[in-house]
């Protein structure tokens, strides 16, 4: 392994995200803010501040957009140079709108979109099997036959390279029915070694009452750890037998979306750096907290620097 082999690699959609500056109706917007997101991605960034070596892998459209997206990941330390430009597929665009201080609203312009057309053929199994971390979303394989194919070859491939799977099911309900969808993260968990969920996503496979029943039986379908976000209510982790729980830390909220990608960002980094699951839990606590004071999917993704400043060193460096 190299210095500049990455320790953590993910796939999924990225798209472009416009954003009015002000809460308010969209249709009174006079101006929008151009920048991106998606879960994935979110991710990478994250882990990328946290200190880990991180790589992206998916598609983006020849275009603008897609140029916009490569530049601001390549820009926070994500490595993009496995990423796909499609020249027959425009880059996706999704529509934030902030109704209210902690409120928001997501309309989605995605289909046929460059990221929903992620195939086999995108996925370098070697790029993976170098990887400590395999981290991929149940929001990619309910894109298209094609994504759902590439999720499952990731996957494949980190297994057979004794490489950490980490799932997050990240369930959408306007992409598929529940039904389906369930039949897919279970899929999923049970290849999976770090798995992230709701109560409300855990209860699509599993059905068990309260955080920990829930993360004890999705454990049992394989996965050695189990993260059971619960938003304001901090998280329950199900880790070789061992139920930790970590208290939420009190923040006003701005902007809600892309708390759960900062809390597997920050747990992800802190398993790399060989951390305990408790550490890992108040570090993930710490970092959901503070991603969402800000306005933006992963514009409040936090640095060590801040970990350190804001928990007066409860976090260690």
């Amino acid at each position: 392994m190299t210095r500049d082999t990455p320790e953590l690699v993910t796939a999924g959609e990225t798209m472009a995200l416009l954003s009015p500056p002000e809460p308010g109706p969209l249709r009174h917007a006079r101006s929008l803010d151009l920048r991106v997101g998606g879960a994935e991605s979110n991710l990478a960034i994250g882990a990328a501040r946290l200190g880990v070596r991180a790589a992206w892998i998916g598609r983006v459209g020849d275009d603008e957009l897609g140029r916009l997206v490569r530049s601001t990941l390549a820009g926070e330390g994500v490595d993009v140079s496995h990423a796909v430009t499609d020249p027959a597929a425009p880059t996706g665009l999704m529509l934030k709108e902030r109704r209210a201080a902690g409120v928001t609203r997501v309309t989605y312009y995605r289909a046929g979109s460059a990221g929903s057309r992620l195939e086999p053929a995108d996925i370098d199994p070697e790029l993976i099997a170098s990887a400590r971390v395999l981290h991929v979303t149940g929001i990619t394989p309910a894109l298209s036959e094609s994504a759902r194919d590439a999720v499952r070859l990731a996957v494949e491939a980190a297994r057979a390279a004794g490489v950490a799977v980490s799932v997050d099911f990240n369930y959408r309900a306007r992409l598929w029915p529940a039904d389906a969808a369930a039949k897919e993260l279970r899929r999923l968990a049970e290849a999976a070694d770090v798995l992230f969920a709701t109560e409300d996503e855990a209860r699509l496979v599993v059905d068990a009452p309260g955080a920990e029943g829930l993360a004890g039986a999705l454990s049992a379908l394989g996965p050695a750890e189990v993260l059971i976000k619960r938003g304001g209510r901090g998280a329950v982790a199900y880790a070789q037998g061992t139920v930790h729980e970590v208290p939420p830390y009190p923040v006003d909220v701005v902007d809600p979306v892309g708390a759960g990608d900062a809390f597997g960002a920050a747990y992800l980094a802190e398993l790399v750096r060989g951390r305990p699951v408790p550490e890992r839990l108040r570090t993930a606590a710490l970092a959901g907290a503070l991603a969402v004071t800000v306005p933006g999917d992963w514009e409040g993704l936090p640095t060590r620097d801040d970990l350190d400043l804001i928990a007066g060193g409860d976090v260690r460096r």
